[in-house]
């Protein structure tokens, strides 16, 4: 699967786009590659755009385990734009299995508009 990414430190946002196959190697691989990144910090804001993936090559426990390895801080702003049923369904147990330990700041998707407003909606409410 190709995945690109972006990084705007000016308005500390990182803007993924995922095509193709979503699979976890995959997602470890970009993981990485923002790890190693010397313009990416954790607390940054995420929009993960997942509305050009054609399959999910991925099952929910390889979801879950994706949630315990992410790059992002508890802290950080993130938004999953899903459009298909299943790839909203799997972003779903990453938010679900995030927010059980901590985390607030993550929320799936299907309008580009709603991902936008909570990536810049800093008091808390969606």
């Amino acid at each position: 699967m190709p995945f690109f990414y972006k990084i705007d430190k000016e308005r500390k946002l990182v803007m993924s786009t995922a095509a193709g196959e979503f699979t976890k190697a995959d997602v470890l691989l970009l993981q990485d590659q923002l790890r190693m990144d010397p313009d990416f910090e954790p607390n940054f804001a995420l929009l993960s755009d997942l509305t050009h993936v054609t399959s999910m090559g991925i099952t929910e426990p390889e979801m879950k385990d994706l949630a315990e390895t992410t790059a992002f801080s508890p802290t950080a702003r993130r938004a999953v734009l899903a459009s298909n049923d299943l790839a909203f369904k799997l972003a779903q147990v990453f938010e679900q299995v995030l927010e059980k330990k901590g985390d607030q700041g993550i929320r799936v998707f299907r309008k580009l508009e709603d991902a936008l407003d909570w990536i810049v909606n800093k008091d808390g409410s969606a």
